[in-house]
């Protein structure tokens, strides 16, 4: 009965410690087929202001980020992302705005 175990117990690890290697292999490769001019090229736009709730990020909720057309856009919580999905530029032109307001208070100081 003890040899059944640890025969079982071997198995498994050999299972799921080769399936981790391979996932992991995988995944490295996917990650070096993309250029690198292309992992580093997303900039986050820096807005403060979720442009979906309106609600400031990082407050209440944990924020989160999206990538959309190579820019990082920062948002209150996960559903404000679907509802950004669904009119990107509707929701852009909210955040050019901020970040307009924004220089323009930096200008005035």
């Amino acid at each position: 009965m003890f040899k059944r175990i640890v025969f079982i117990v071997f198995a498994c690890m050999f299972f799921f410690g080769g399936a981790h290697v391979s996932y992991s292999q995988q995944e490295d490769k996917n990650i070096l087929a993309q250029p690198t001019a292309q992992k580093d090229k997303a900039v986050n736009v820096g807005n403060k202001i979720c442009p979906v709730s309106g609600g400031k990020v990082g407050q209440g909720m944990e924020a989160v980020t999206y990538e959309y057309q190579g820019k990082i856009y920062n948002f209150c919580c996960a559903m404000c992302i679907d509802e950004f999905k669904k009119d990107p530029e509707k929701y852009i032109k909210k955040v050019e705005e901020e970040l307009q307001a924004q220089a323009q208070e930096k200008s005035a100081k």
